[in-house]
């Protein structure tokens, strides 16, 4: 296995879906990560946010950050199930500057 990298991921979930559905959500995703070895730093809901300009109709989002450490085969693993998970409005995975 590749070394661990950092990462942080920011999500915006549909916000038409109950608590638990988007908890339910936020654990699979999550679950990738630590399936393929990585972990979870830490998992800070936002909430449900205005969003800069109407996705799908909708006005607002459910946002989510996570910091995460993983190798970068299973960060691509992430990113194509979310592309495909049809709860996710946006998502963006960053790789934060190291100092």
């Amino acid at each position: 296995m590749a070394d661990k990298r950092r990462y942080q991921l920011v999500l915006i979930v549909d916000p038409r879906l109950d608590e638990q559905a988007i908890n339910a959500s936020i654990d699979r995703f999550v679950g990738i990560v630590t399936d393929g070895g990585g972990e979870a730093i830490n998992v800070d809901h936002w909430g449900r946010r205005k969003l800069a300009y109407e996705i799908k109709h909708l006005e607002d989002g459910y946002y989510v950050l996570a910091e995460l450490a993983a190798d970068p085969v299973t960060m691509t693993e992430l990113d194509r199930v979310l592309k495909l998970a049809d709860e996710v409005m946006r998502h963006r995975i960053l790789r934060p500057e190291q100092n």
